[in-house]
């Protein structure tokens, strides 16, 4: 590993940069290397690992930005915990799921049903553009 790339990473992993930011850093580093795939919009091939979701705004003409990236294996955790939970108490969250417009029936999902879920998550690239506002989610 080069000297200039040790430093990119550990500049991301203190945190002064993002990922996005690294990952052009190292880029332009090997011009003659074709451009990352994530930086067209795409990810490399592989099972994803994080649902992310990026949110870029200008409020009061100030910049602000959300970057949330969850593992999927929580996803995956937490369909399994649900199966502890006792059905009085998935009653009472399935009530209030629809009192609030969300007709979703938390006794329907199951650990069998959580992988086919993932899939379609990994397929999953939702872009938002607003004159204050960016929002991005995609999995990684």
């Amino acid at each position: 590993m080069n000297e200039q790339r040790k430093d990119i990473l550990d500049m991301l992993a203190e945190g002064k940069i993002t990922t996005e930011e690294a990952e052009q850093l190292i880029a332009a580093l090997e011009p003659d290397q074709p451009p990352a795939a994530s930086s067209l919009g795409a990810r490399p091939k592989g099972k994803a690992k994080y649902l992310r979701l990026v949110v870029h705004t200008l409020e009061d003409g100030e910049p602000g930005r959300v970057d949330v990236r969850v593992p999927l294996q929580l996803l995956r955790a937490g369909v399994q915990l649900a199966a502890l939970i006792p059905p009085q108490a998935l009653e009472r969250a399935n009530a209030e799921l629809n009192k609030s417009g969300v007709p979703f029936d938390l006794a329907q999902v199951k650990p069998e049903h959580l992988e086919a879920l993932v899939e379609h998550l990994d397929e999953l690239t939702m872009e938002v553009e607003q004159p204050d506002a960016q929002v991005r989610v995609f999995c990684e």
